[in-house]
């Protein structure tokens, strides 16, 4: 947790005119820079008296003083209990906790709140018979239904200040026109909003006679209409009412029905009209139970205006966003009340509207309300019918996708299908607990028949731009999120049947162009990471699809990044002894693609730009580090059905081939960094192991009488690699005798390999391992013997041994046990 804190002090200097309110600080603040801070003077003692007189600059330059205000600032991150218990001697001090002007980012369920803000702005005043303007103070007061003062602290001046029950604004000397700009805060509560008012009495102070005020006029304010809704945010021009000094304002009856605002003023009230004096204030209500939408709170009380529903469920769409998610958990309990009450008139426009609020928070100004659904769907949804008329809806418009002109609003369902189906479970649960399990096979033949209305849309094949298409991928980007909640009625393996259907009924043949490709990958992607991948029972059910369609995108070389991460989460999962043969299945579909697209890329130039060429590189990574965890999982078992599948020799050619290019690939120097001795280690065990594997079929098929050139010395080659002196560990002499028994092997063929691997086993025989060694170096002899019955004579061997070896010495390779030894020989 960062705590940025500094307690440098710094001045404000500012000479402030009879009616300057506060002091402006513009200033540099490490390690904040150039921060804007807005002080206001609350207390009217002290300096405040003097502003009111209008004698403050000349009262302090006479006694020699600069106005000047010293501030220390310290900024804490965290939340309220956190800091509460990390700076213990900070809140003894009397620290103010002020909240937001305004909701928080989330609003639970449960949270009360209900603070009405007003500013007493200005105000126009004749001077009332007087030679002079008057000096003119505000009182407030809340007064309730019955016309008494609410007491206990109603009325806040401000944070920290403590609340009374009026509060008496700033008096301005001489001022008809005075502009206050104070704020008060009124936290009523709820259950007294209906019937109260707030009351503005003016009263002139006059200079001569100390206290004394009398009272000249006042204006008031409903704080609630007679249709429920409250005061709307906002600035108000209410009227100014006269009255003598010894009005009793007591009896509210009295002034209650008259006009306040001349906003509403009737238009045969020319009287009120004209008048020139007029009291200015500004409005602002923070509540989580009040509203001031009448289209809402037409919707909140349902059950007194029954006629209105339907009117008022298509308004939903209209009332803004931040209107809805204040009131969320009373919208949804109204909601599913009328679903409840009316399934079959107004089934489709609640659904409907559950879908728009639904949606409303995926918006990013609202995702944060998330929480409040979930926390109301766990604890507050009492719906327990409503599972039956969700799904009835659900299939209806999936139904009705194929031969739609327009998809917008089916797809605005489908991207709200993760909570449609939260709802769905939920009430489905409640309605279990409270009949014992009733109707189960009712619900679970309405789901199945769900499922294969979502497999009919999914299956058709459009073209790239077809709204179907579109629809098609608007579900595959949600339809992961439903997996968790089928899970809590469902067994995994019904949960991943459902799945496997469902991904096995999409298009197999790939499109150019076609958005839904990437997003097919996106969904198998979240497949793989999701819990029901993780559990073994249900990953046996889902291998098979995922592996068909991840195949297919592979052999078109296509969206591989993504590819490479869902091979990367498969085989992190699998065990060598786990059931199922998951093993088997992912060498079957995927080790001859997953060799051809390792040949592809490592062949391609590089990208120029440096954030291309990192995600080259970690593609190439990926795939390598998969492919080298697939051979490490292989059994001997494994390899013997691998070389059984090939129908061929040409099958089984190529097949070798690609996999020993790809060795030689994996050796070169460049393809790890220096420092990944690990990772060397790992490679050069995985092909020694892969090589001894394969060399039986080798030896069976392509030597002698069958033999193949190129599989051979690419087979050598990936020997050569492993033997190299830049490479570690007693595993070179284990490969140096596989060279040797496959020398052995070869037969009148070695004349094939001469001269050419001279050159490469010399450099073998130079590492310094004597078992090695001794193995190596008795091929050379054999070399001479092959070319004296060829040629009848080995002076090319002798020559290309001479130079070669010359070569080597000259560069410091060697040793004088490496000549003892050769000269032994």
């Amino acid at each position: 947790r960062a705590v940025l804190d500094w307690r440098a002090s710094y001045q404000l200097h500012r000479d402030l005119q009879p009616t300057d309110l506060s002091l402006l600080l513009l200033s540099t603040i490490q390690p904040i820079s150039k921060p804007l801070i807005v002080m206001s003077l609350s207390s009217r003692q002290g300096l405040g008296g003097i502003v009111a007189h209008g004698g403050y600059r000349r009262s302090l330059r006479t006694l020699g003083i600069i106005p000047s205000l010293s501030v220390a600032l310290q900024l804490l991150h965290g939340d309220i209990d956190q800091l509460r218990r990390e700076y213990l001697v900070l809140f003894k001090r009397g620290v103010s906790i002020t909240r937001k002007l305004g909701f928080s980012d989330v609003i639970m369920p449960g949270e009360m709140r209900n603070d009405l803000y007003i500013t007493l702005e200005r105000g126009e005043f004749e001077k009332g018979g007087k030679s002079v303007a008057r000096n003119v103070e505000v009182t407030v007061y809340v007064l309730d239904i019955d016309g008494q003062i609410l007491k206990v602290t109603h009325v806040a001046a401000g944070s920290g200040e403590p609340g009374g029950d009026d509060y008496h604004s700033l008096v301005l000397y001489h001022n008809n026109t005075p502009r206050w700009a104070e704020h008060v805060k009124l936290p009523i509560p709820v259950d007294m909003f209906r019937g109260s008012h707030v009351r503005f009495e003016f009263r002139h102070c006059s200079t001569k006679d100390k206290g004394e005020k009398k009272l000249f006029g006042y204006s008031f304010v409903p704080l609630m209409q007679e249709d429920g809704r409250t005061l709307p945010d906002g600035t108000h021009e209410l009227i100014i009412h006269k009255c003598e000094e010894n009005a009793n304002l007591g009896e509210c009856s009295r002034y209650i029905k008259l006009p306040f605002s001349k906003t509403n003023l009737p238009a045969n009230n020319q009287t009120l009209k004209s008048t020139k004096e007029s009291f200015w204030i500004t409005s602002f209500l923070c509540s989580t139970k009040l509203t001031q939408n009448g289209d809402m709170l037409d919707l909140l009380k349902w059950r007194a205006h029954p006629e209105r529903i339907n009117d008022s469920l298509s308004k939903l769409k209209e009332i803004d966003g931040s209107e809805i998610v204040k009131f969320l958990q009373d919208t949804l309990d109204t909601l599913f009340g009328i679903l409840d009450e009316s399934s079959k008139r107004y089934g489709l426009k609640v659904f409907d509207s559950l879908v728009h609020i639904i949606n409303l928070l995926q918006d990013s100004k609202f995702q944060h309300f998330k929480p409040v659904m979930d926390t109301y769907i766990e604890s507050h949804f009492a719906g327990a019918l409503s599972y039956r008329d969700l799904i009835k809806v659900l299939k209806w418009y999936v139904d009705r996708i194929v031969e739609a002109e327009h998809q917008d609003h089916i797809q605005q369902v489908l991207k709200a299908s993760e909570y449609i189906f939260k709802y769905i479970i939920q009430s489905r649960r409640l309605y279990s607990l409270a009949t014992g399990g009733q109707n189960e096979d009712e619900f679970r033949i309405c789901v199945h028949e769900l499922f294969m209305s979502i497999r009919f849309f999914l299956s058709q094949e459009n073209k790239a731009a077809c709204p179907v298409t579109q629809t098609q991928a608007v579900f595959l980007r949600t339809f992961p999120a439903i997996y968790a909640e089928l899970l809590k009625i469902f067994t995994v393996r019904e949960v991943a049947g459902f799945v496997r259907e469902t991904l096995a009924s999409l298009p197999t043949t790939a499109q150019s162009e076609c958005p839904l490709e990437a997003v097919k990958l996106q969904c198998i992607a979240k497949t793989v990471e999701s819990q029901l991948y993780t559990n073994p029972e249900s990953r046996c059910v889902l291998v098979p699809v995922v592996l068909r369609l991840l195949q297919a995108h592979m052999q078109e070389q296509r969206e591989l990044v993504m590819c490479a991460r869902i091979l990367t989460s498969m085989l992190s999962l699998i065990k060598k002894e786990e059931t199922g043969t998951p093993v088997e299945l992912i060498v079957d579909s995927l080790l001859g693609v997953l060799l051809r697209t390792i040949l592809e890329i490592t062949n391609r130039p590089q990208p120029a730009g440096s954030s291309l060429r990192l995600q080259f590189q970690d593609v190439t990574g990926e795939f390598v580090g998969c492919l080298l965890a697939l051979l490490r999982e292989m059994s001997d078992r494994h390899y013997q059905q691998l070389l059984q599948s090939f129908t061929s020799k040409e099958d089984l050619r190529d097949f070798l081939l690609q996999i020993f290019t790809v060795f030689r690939i994996l050796i070169r120097p460049e393809m790890f960094p220096k420092d990944w001795t690990v990772m060397r280690l790992v490679t050069n065990n995985v092909i020694i192991t892969t090589v001894l594997y394969l060399s039986d079929a080798l030896r069976k098929n392509f030597l002698n009488d069958k033999f193949d050139y190129k599989v051979s010395v690419c087979r050598v080659c990936a020997c050569l690699c492993v033997c190299n002196p830049a490479i570690y560990g007693d595993m070179r002499v284990m490969m140096g005798c596989e060279i040797f028994s496959m020398w052995q092997n070869l037969g009148e063929h070695k004349l094939n390999f001469i001269p050419a691997m001279i050159g490469p086993f010399l450099e073998v025989t130079l590492v310094p391992q004597p078992d090695l060694r001794n193995v190596m170096i008795p091929i050379f002899h054999d070399m001479m013997d092959w070319e004296q019955r060829r040629s009848g004579n080995f002076k090319q061997v002798e020559a290309k041994l001479i130079d070669k070896l010359d070569s080597l010495m000259s560069e410091g390779k060697g040793d004088e046990t490496y000549r003892e030894l050769f000269n032994s020989m």
